[in-house]
């Protein structure tokens, strides 16, 4: 019997710097009101939906590199979207700046969660793999300082119970990595959702500015056929605050093939009903990990009684 699962995957067009988190939430609101609307189970937001992409700014004011972000989720301005979630009873994945306190020292992650259906947090996520710099390059049209602002996430490559299926997440450059996919892949991931904001000219590296489409594709693609999984790749697109964000946002099936892709750089939402059992097909296949990994499976297979949510 298929398990069928309505994605949507929900692109942003720009955020100004000066956006209010208010004005950001009623489209991101707008938008689950239409996946709901075509009976999605769960949608798929950027990352950092809630603000424009600030690391572009060199900034030295502590407050105001603090007021990019979160501390605490849901908050007051978040609420409206977790609230309308339970309403709708939609899930979804949010990509976000999250300001925390790890053993009484303020820590800065750019962050993702996942929430069911019943609004609830179901598992979070914070970046690995941080591109950029953290000097000043005045010389370039804009910064890229995820180096600066963040640091490192320290929760690893989750997977949870959700939706009928196993999903994991990642965020932007992590999804060039194979060793992402591959950590999901071993903790038997049906769905893997990520947020990216990848602006379509790199200063410190131009020679691939003409294949920015096709590398963003190309590593979900294959991701998602080497460890049998759905890839769900939402992005900010559109010229924001003079940066080109390249957009593509797609849904990819365990096959490796594109199934939906965003055509627009605004808000748009493209949707694709996935059978998750169509992620068994490999991994009992071709891409038999039990068969090749017997110990490393067995150990993660265990773990994944430890995962599912209260």
């Amino acid at each position: 019997m298929s398990r069928l699962l309505t994605i949507g995957a929900a692109q942003l067009g720009p955020i100004a710097r000066n956006d209010s988190r208010k004005t950001v939430v009623a489209r991101l609101v707008d938008l689950m009101h239409r996946a709901h609307d075509i009976k999605c189970d769960v949608i798929v937001y950027p990352e950092l939906a809630l603000t424009s992409f600030f690391p572009r700014w060199w900034m030295e004011d502590q407050e105001e590199i603090d007021s990019f972000f979160e501390h605490q989720m849901p908050s007051r301005d978040t609420s409206p979207l977790f609230e309308e979630a339970r309403r709708c009873r939609i899930g979804f994945y949010l990509g976000f700046a999250e300001r925390a306190v790890d053993n009484d020292t303020v820590r800065h992650y750019n962050a993702s969660i996942i929430v069911d259906q019943g609004a609830r947090i179901i598992g979070k996520y914070r970046k690995i793999h941080l591109p950029g710099h953290a000097d000043y390059r005045p010389h370039y049209p804009f910064q890229h300082l995820e180096k600066r602002y963040f640091d490192v996430g320290n929760l690893g490559f989750g997977a949870w119970r959700g939706f009928g299926g196993i999903v994991g997440m990642c965020i932007c450059n992590d999804r060039r990595w194979p060793e992402t996919y591959r950590v999901l892949g071993m903790q038997s991931v049906e769905v893997v959702m990520l947020g990216y904001n990848t602006p379509s000219h790199v200063p410190w590296m131009p020679v691939y500015d003409h294949l920015t489409g096709f590398h963003n594709h190309l590593v979900m693609q294959a991701g998602a056929y080497q460890n049998s999984t759905y890839v769900v790749g939402v992005a900010k697109a559109g010229i924001e605050e003079g940066c080109d964000l390249a957009g593509g946002s797609c849904i990819i099936a365990p096959s490796g093939e594109i199934v939906a892709q965003a055509v627009s750089k605004a808000d748009e939402l493209i949707v694709a009903r996935c059978d998750l059992d169509l992620a068994l097909e490999n991994k009992r296949g071709v891409l038999n990990f039990a068969n090749r990994e017997p110990e490393y499976y067995r150990l993660i297979t265990e773990r994944r009684t430890a995962i599912e949510p209260d």
